[in-house]
């Protein structure tokens, strides 16, 4: 299964409340300290997981959270692993992404740089305009504008008229990332 990664939230450490890394290192969120570019898989609400990955040096928690994915391949397999739910519905939410690409805690902390069952890599070059809010569903941190997504993309995961909306960055050319 294939999907491009269309919305992201970002996460940092003591600076940031909103972040699982705020209070310090506990074993859930000891990925968040770990190396860059590995899976940081947790189970949330009782009900899903969500797929973060690790962005910071060892020692410095920093994770992207991923919001949304646009489904490219395997769409008839992330339909089976969410029977009954509209394309556009698959995979726009933190919790729907992870039940369609079947991820859960197994995958934690493995290296997402490297080929592998669940890997990022380079994508073609594309025209996207970035939009940038606050983040969505937090309690805390409620001012900082670390919710990325390609503005106008179906499969983001919330309308994009979002509490601290800012216009998109125009002439972004930049190659988006697959999962």
């Amino acid at each position: 299964m294939v999907g491009k990664i269309v919305e992201v939230e970002a996460y940092r450490g003591s600076d940031d409340p909103a972040s699982h890394a705020f209070r310090g290192l506990t074993p859930r969120n000891a990925p968040m300290f770990g190396e860059p570019g590995r899976a940081y898989v947790y189970f949330t609400y009782g009900n899903h997981y969500c797929l973060n990955i690790t962005t910071r040096e060892s020692g410095i928690p920093g994770a992207v959270l991923i919001r949304a994915i646009e489904p490219i391949e395997g769409i008839s397999a992330m339909v089976r692993l969410r029977p009954k739910v509209p394309k556009l519905a698959l995979t726009n939410g933190p919790g729907k992404l992870t039940k369609a690409l079947r991820i859960d805690k197994s995958l934690n902390e493995i290296d997402m740089t490297k080929h592998g069952p669940l890997y990022v890599t380079k994508a073609e070059a594309g025209d996207f305009e970035v939009g940038r809010s606050t983040r969505i569903g937090i309690a805390a941190g409620k001012d900082r504008l670390w919710r990325f997504y390609v503005f106008g993309n179906p499969y983001v995961s919330q309308r994009q008229t979002a509490e601290g909306l800012q216009r998109p960055r125009l002439g972004r050319k930049e190659p988006e990332r697959v999962i």
